[in-house]
């Protein structure tokens, strides 16, 4: 018997856009896609969501927002974990478990990885990974499935993160080429000084999706947008090649 598909959707993306352009929902879509397909292969006629909100404090607002976007909708069935004060659900794990596609809020990812690890979540997850169950996020629901990357959690500068699920042993650079961050310069530093393994930066609108620990492809919403790979440089500094995303 093969054993499942193991995939990973890791994203960074802003909700903000222009009159008539796409906006980050669409990468959403994408990974709905994936859990979508997971679905259909098992003969299930709706993809099971769980989303995930703990890194913006399991705020309404967030809540409404996915839950008003997937709506209606026949081909998804959309649940809420939500962690404060307890559990929504009666089993985190079963119900984790039972999912297609686990959708992870951006925000903060100390505050998301203190709160995971204080109800087990790692150990779940890794399961649910193992399992064949999608996991995507964006921002900080991009940075907790690798080993780590910059923040803006612990103050209003960049600092290391390093404490991430490591599912995927690579460090993470998000929104890349967000404007007024110096994002981009950081991570690279970062990685040059080995405060953070070499990995992967995604611009705004970009998207990575792993199989295994492989990166499969990029993808983005925008032309013009890319991904990079980031490594240490022999002898100092560091070295990044870039990924041109397929158009989705």
């Amino acid at each position: 018997m093969a054993s499942p598909l193991r995939q990973i959707f890791a994203f960074s993306g802003v909700l903000d856009s222009g009159a008539g352009e796409r906006n980050s929902f669409a990468l959403v879509e994408h990974a709905f896609g994936l859990g979508a397909a997971r679905a259909r292969a098992a003969g299930a006629g709706q993809a099971q969501v769980c989303y995930v909100p703990t890194a913006v404090g399991d705020a309404q607002a967030a809540i409404d927002f996915c839950e008003d976007k997937f709506a209606g909708r026949t081909d998804a069935h959309l649940s809420v974990l939500r962690l404060f004060t307890q559990p929504s659900v009666p089993d985190v794990a079963a119900h984790l478990l039972s999912q297609d596609l686990i959708l992870v809020e951006g925000g903060s990812v100390v505050n998301l990885m203190a709160v995971w690890r204080a109800y087990g979540l790692p150990r779940i997850l890794r399961r649910c990974w193992a399992a064949g169950v999608v996991l995507a996020g964006a921002s900080a629901g991009s940075l907790c499935w690798h080993r780590g990357g910059p923040t803006d959690s612990f103050s209003d500068r960049l600092d290391p993160f390093t404490g991430g699920l490591a599912l995927l042993p690579y460090s993470n650079g998000v929104h890349d080429d967000f404007p007024g961050q110096p994002r981009r310069e950081v991570y690279r530093a970062m990685v040059a000084q080995g405060v953070l393994p070499g990995g992967y930066a995604t611009d705004d609108d970009t998207g990575l999706h792993y199989l295994g620990t492989t990166l499969h492809e990029a993808v983005s919403i925008r032309p013009g947008k890319r991904a990079w790979r980031v490594d240490p440089a022999p002898g100092g500094g560091y070295a990044e090649e870039p990924i041109e995303p397929r158009n989705i």
